[in-house]
Formats: C-alpha cells, structure tokens, sequence
C-alpha cells in the first residue's frame, strides 16, 4: 500500500512550546483521514510543517513514499484556513488568476467548477458568495494542478448544515472519483464520522491515537452489560442464542454486542437458571465521548 505522508517525530517548538511533539503520522492513498483536536492543540502547524510553509525543529517528513519534497509538494493541494479570494472576480476568475501559479488550462477550471458545484455562478462575484460557496470556491484552488492529496484545514467551520453538506459531498466526491487522498482537520466530530476513513487524535502537540474508522465503530458501538456471579455459566447460558463473537467477558461481567432488545428477557433467563444478577444496563459510548476520554477531558 502507498504511503502518501509519513512523520518521524515531528516537532515544532515556539519558544518553550511545543506546538507539534513528536508526531509519527502515517496516511495510505485512498484515506480520508480525519484530524481530530482541540483549538490550538497542533493542527494546523502540523498541516503547515508537511506543506512547506513551516519548519520543523526536529523530525521527519516522507511523502509518497520518499519522493523529493520539490516534486511531492507539487503534488499537494491545500486550503488552510479561510481561503485568500479575489472577491471582486468571478469563480473563473479567481481559478484563471491561480492558474498562473499553480497551472491549469481553460478546460480545467471549468471542470473544477463542475466538480465543486460552482460551474453556474456566473458573473456573481467572491464577495457575494455564501460561506459554504466561498469554501468550495478555496477547494476548487486546491484542485488546480490535479492535485493526488488535499490539505484541508477546518473547512466546514462555520457553515450552517446546507453548507456542511455540500462540503462534505464533495469531499467524498474527490476521494471516491478522482482516488484523491485527503487529510482533514475538524473539531466538528459528528461531521467527521461521516466521511472518515480513519482518524488522528491530537492533543498539546501530541497525537495520542490513530483509529480506523471500523474500529472506532466498534469502540463507540451500544453494548449491553450483565454483571453477574459466575461469568462462565453466564456466557455459556448466552451461547446457546446469541453468536460467540458477540459475547465477552471481563471481570465479573459479560457484554454482548447485540440483542440489546432482549435485556429483559435475557436477565429472566440467567435467573431461571440460578446465576445471581447483580446489574445490567446498556453503555453507550459516542465519538465525542470517546474522543474526550483520550484527551483528559
């Protein structure tokens, strides 16, 4: 499987602060991965670390597997913060004056256009755009040159749900039709969740976890909970209806994975059946849970 960004160590200090620390990141082709963190735990300056525009004060940089970064940047589209526009331009004339920079013919813009939903904007100048507009218009810049891999940073900051969307769409658009590698950072987890194929969670400079996505739904999926006085007759009791797989022990409990339906009558089983009962109860943990839980919040 390629490797399109690697990190060893990363780190990025200012003054006594350590804004990235030590960050081992390691992104495939196809992924979208989801940059999870609080304000000012290291985004951003991660994302200006692998695009150039900052320096890091140790550590390593790999991308598309060891390419040099003169030819890998070239590589790369972004949109860090809110994008720079033109507001008195069109969205073809906003993409026509980036093409100087970046490349891209005629065809192409209107292309991009098409793609990111702008193709019928007409005259109707930056300025006027909505939010959600303004954002795909500054992914629209990212695109030009045909870029393998995105950096977004917070781009659906902001946008009411409509916005969110449309932002969202055409993020899984890009990954799915055009096979374009993304990294993006949100604090709007619920958004995140998604679209993600698998996440990063940083926090004070420090990525604490990489996650797939799978994983994390099994992590944050309902269980159901019985605490009891013999695990083992408990587990056998529940073998009888319930997959193997779907049964675990710990401790003095047994959890299930399903059949969360029948807690009731689950429990009538095991005390017909003389195991004592102490509790059982549903958990359920949410992303948002769970992402506080690793940050010690």
């Amino acid at each position: 499987m390629e490797t399109i960004l690697q990190t060893t160590n990363l780190s990025r200090q200012f003054g006594k602060k350590m804004a990235v620390n030590n960050v081992n990141m390691t992104i495939h082709k196809g992924d979208i991965y989801g940059f999870i963190g609080k304000n000012g735990a290291g985004k951003t300056t991660f994302m200006r670390l692998v695009l150039g525009t900052a320096f890091p004060s140790k550590g390593e940089i790999k991308l598309f597997d060891g390419e040099p970064f003169d030819k890998a940047r070239r590589k790369i589209g972004s949109l860090i913060e809110a994008p720079g526009l033109y507001k008195n331009c069109t969205a073809y004339e906003n993409l026509k004056q980036f093409s100087l920079i970046y490349g891209g013919t005629d065809a192409e813009i209107k292309e991009i256009l098409f793609l990111v939903g702008l193709a019928d904007t007409g005259n109707k100048k930056a300025g006027k755009f909505s939010l959600g507009m303004r954002q795909r218009l500054g992914i629209a810049i990212a695109l030009l040159g045909n870029p393998e891999f995105l950096v977004l940073d917070e781009p659906v900051n902001g946008l009411d749900p409509a916005g969110m969307k449309e932002v969202r769409d055409l993020i899984l658009k890009l990954n799915h039709e055009k096979n374009i590698t993304i990294l993006i950072s949100s604090h709007l987890l619920d958004e995140l969740s998604k679209i993600v194929t698998r996440y990063g969670i940083i926090n004070d400079g420090m990525l604490i976890e990489e996650v797939t996505a799978a994983e994390l739904n099994e992590r944050c999926q309902h269980k159901l909970i019985f605490t009891v006085d013999d695990v083992q007759k408990t587990a056998a009791i529940f073998a009888e209806t319930i997959p193997a797989e779907q049964i675990r022990i710990a401790g003095n409990q047994v959890i299930l994975s399903s059949h969360l339906e029948e807690a009731a009558e689950l429990n009538k089983r095991l005390v017909q059946q003389d195991v004592a009962v102490n509790s059982f109860w549903v958990h359920a943990e949410g992303l948002e849970q769970y992402f506080m839980k690793r940050i010690g919040g």
